[in-house]
């Protein structure tokens, strides 16, 4: 059997007539459909392209795509790390309480000030 090759028909809007359309749009005249309808154009998408092209006022919208488990789980992370942060912190602190504990207590035993002589070089 042999294949039917067809004619696929084409339709070149002109200019002027573009511009026609998109400004009736703008001043809402016409919606999309309604223009498809009066001109005899096949395809809305035909018309919402020639807005995004001609158009200065409407342009395509631009879609953002946020998840609320993503936020969420973020956030959660987040407030996670802040809590490990406050613990470290916490036995820094400890730590530091600790080592000047050790350092008054040994300046007493030995009478020697060891904050003030502990940077001093021994003499030979």
């Amino acid at each position: 059997m042999a294949k039917k090759t067809e004619i696929i028909k084409t339709r070149i809007y002109s200019t002027e007539l573009k511009k026609s359309v998109v400004s009736q749009i703008e001043k809402g005249d016409l919606t999309v459909m309604e223009a498809c309808r009066v001109y005899d154009i096949k395809s809305a998408q035909t018309v919402y392209n020639w807005i995004y092209k001609i158009s200065r006022t409407l342009q395509k919208p631009i879609r953002t795509v946020v998840e609320k488990n993503s936020v969420d789980h973020k956030l959660k992370e987040l407030e996670a790390h802040a809590r490990d942060l406050e613990a470290a912190l916490g036995r820094k602190e400890l730590e530091l309480d600790l080592y000047r504990r050790i350092v008054d207590l040994a300046s007493k035993e030995y009478s020697v000030d060891l904050k003030k002589s502990f940077g001093n070089k021994a003499s030979k």
